[in-house]
């Protein structure tokens, strides 16, 4: 914690800053979608899954059985961060009583919107709610952090500033696209001339298949038929023969349908499709959050695996290098993926970190349980 830091957090004791717990239907700011909106334009880490359109659609459908709250933190009558928030005993299969941030499976980042210049304030007053009103929990969890992220830095601070225990109990680097240089040099660095040699060969092998077109589109026009196309094309896929795919069960199928949807209206989101004759058989979306960019979920037709139309699709897809407003993309792929990791280059550290919350019992349960969980004391994050 610099000087600085500790002055900001003594003027934000100073301000008229107020946090709120409510439960997620009963929250203020379901009434107010514009003061959302802007925040997420204005947070300092940008993340499209706790937006307006992407998370009232996931609390719909996959809140039922938890008790989610929204955190809403308040300068006056500005809202300045939001995150999701719940109490569980369900910790990873095991009965251990806990706060979290509140994540489902289809969202790859955990990091609250908050303004720019309020980290410090938000922390702070999080985990003096957390302290009082965790009901004996020992650890405030957090998952899929950016750790290069001003949000991470201020929370370090923080915990710093408090001497409050914290673990790391997961860490990994995930593929990102973040260059100066232009799509087609990207690409060239990216891959061997013998393996965009053998791309090129079979791109023209699937140009004699049919007629092959590439489409980028933003916006809502035919929105609705390129959410069908999509589920239909991955549900006939390895996802639908194991019964994973969104189109198999009708809550994520919701979801999809509603965050597509809402992304689409909202002016944040890009669809690229490659067809064979008019047929999808690849495509992705990807979620505009400026300065990023998250690419969100992409599918193919497994028929034509030996002509990798996925691949193909994340070449037209390094397009994001040369558009205004955006200096990186997160793949939210997991680590090491086999075909992602093929074209970007670059890696953005998300770890998944325990707090210790309450005093000195509860704070000595979190280094116990820390040990037991990760072969070692909190080290910090």
């Amino acid at each position: 914690m610099t000087q600085h830091d500790g002055a900001l957090l003594a003027q934000a004791a100073q301000k008229q800053l107020r946090l709120l717990v409510q439960h997620w239907r009963a929250a203020h700011v379901l009434d107010n979608a514009w003061d959302w909106d802007a925040l997420a334009r204005r947070a300092s880490t940008p993340n499209p899954f706790f937006e307006r359109w992407a998370l009232l659609p996931a609390l719909e459908n996959f809140a039922a059985e938890h008790p989610v709250r929204l955190v809403t933190f308040y300068d006056q009558e500005t809202l300045v961060g939001l995150m999701p928030l719940a109490l569980s005993r369900d910790y990873y299969g095991k009965a251990i009583p806990h706060v979290s941030c509140w994540l489902h499976h289809n969202a790859f980042c955990g990091a609250p919107l908050v303004a720019q210049g309020y980290e410090i304030a938000f922390w702070s007053a999080l985990l003096d709610w957390a302290d009082d009103c965790g009901k004996g929990a020992p650890f405030l969890h957090l998952a899929k952090m950016p750790a290069d992220s001003a949000l991470h830095t201020a929370l370090r601070n923080v915990l710093a500033l408090q001497q409050r225990p914290a673990t790391v109990v997961q860490s990994v680097e995930r593929a990102l696209l973040a260059s100066d240089l232009a799509p087609e040099p990207y690409f060239e660095q990216s891959m061997s001339s013998k393996k965009r040699k053998e791309l090129r060969r079979q791109q023209n092998r699937l140009s004699e298949e049919g007629a092959l077109r590439f489409h980028r589109s933003e916006g809502s026009e035919g929105i609705e038929s390129w959410i069908d196309a999509y589920l239909f094309l991955e549900k006939s896929g390895w996802k639908g023969e194991r019964g994973t795919s969104l189109a198999d069960r009708s809550d994520t199928s919701e979801f999809f349908r509603a965050a597509i949807a809402g992304a689409a209206e909202a002016g944040r989101l890009e669809r690229l499709t490659l067809t064979l004759d008019g047929r999808p058989i690849a495509m992705l979306a990807n979620f505009l959050t400026p300065p990023g960019a998250y690419s969100f979920k992409t599918t193919f037709d497994e028929s034509y695996a030996r002509f990798s139309p996925g691949v193909l699709l994340q070449r037209e897809n390094l397009a994001l290098l040369a558009r205004d407003g955006i200096e990186w993309a997160d793949s939210c792929a997991a680590a090491d993926h086999p075909m992602i990791e093929r074209i970007w280059r670059e890696k953005r550290a998300v770890a998944s970190c325990n707090i210790a919350l309450g005093g000195a019992i509860r704070r000595g349960t979190m280094r116990v349980l820390a040990r037991l969980e990760t072969g070692s004391f909190p080290k910090g994050i």
